[in-house]
């Protein structure tokens, strides 16, 4: 069985064209599991959703899709305030509905961030204002249980990565479709992939093993486009991360 992983698609509507066409060059897959953060930005929340409903992905709700869904206008972040003035009611209820985890087939166990918090990084820490990589014992600590799982898809920091933890638990952060880099203030921090690629990975499931092949897959696509796109809407930090992969200073 082959399953195409993406996450952190942020209104990036032609990052998600792209990657979605390159799935079909590799063969295609079986399933498509979408990890989360569909909209909120200031590219093509609209167009987007669109591209998702004819998808059909299996899909989780991240941290911002909650706060697209619920959250008062005038409580929004400018990203998620914008993707809401543009998607329609029924978007909105469809993000607010999504499920928080999904197993999408035995074994394989899908959230945006970790289990029980779509909003904490599972695999990473912050150290000197940036992301990293966790210590084993930690990321263990966060997963908690999950039980008949031995994969566990995770998105939220951007940052395509691989961890088998020592309960012979394989977790795969695919990267971000969409935005390739962010500042974060809660507590300040960037995350950065380092270049303006789209990001996805494609899982292959073997019955001679419990480890998975993961292909982590990374395709170049008109970034400049949505740039401008970013900056004619009044977000330069959005453009800048774009065209680079690197986050604005704070």
């Amino acid at each position: 069985m082959k399953i195409a992983v993406i996450a952190d698609i942020h209104g990036n509507a032609l990052a998600l064209e792209t990657v979605i066409a390159d799935i079909k060059h590799r063969g295609g897959a079986d399933i498509v599991v979408n990890l989360g953060d569909c909209v909120s930005g200031p590219l093509w929340p609209r167009e987007t959703m669109e591209i998702l409903h004819r998808l059909g992905a299996i899909t989780v709700r991240g941290n911002h899709d909650r706060q697209v869904a619920t959250l008062p206008l005038e409580t929004m972040i400018a990203s998620d305030s914008y993707a809401v003035q543009e998607i329609t009611t029924a978007d909105k209820n469809w993000l607010g509905a999504l499920p928080q985890t999904v197993m999408p087939v035995p074994g394989i166990f899908a959230c945006h961030a970790t289990p029980n918090n779509d909003a904490t990084y599972l695999l990473e820490r912050i150290e000197n204002g940036g992301l990293v990589r966790d210590h084993e014992p930690a990321v263990s600590q966060r997963l908690g249980s999950v039980n008949g799982a031995n994969i566990v898809l995770t998105g939220h920091s951007h940052r395509p990565d691989l961890l088998r933890t020592k309960g012979d638990i394989t977790i795969i952060n695919p990267g971000s479709v969409g935005c390739p880099a962010y500042n974060d203030d809660a507590p300040a921090h960037v995350s950065e992939s380092c270049s303006p690629h789209a990001r996805y990975a494609i899982i292959a499931l073997s019955e001679k093993t419990s480890m998975p092949n993961v292909d982590f897959i990374a395709v170049p696509y008109d970034h400049e486009e949505a740039a401008r796109r970013a900056a004619d809407n009044g977000r330069e930090d959005w453009a800048h991360a774009i065209r680079t992969g690197y986050a604005t200073p704070a």
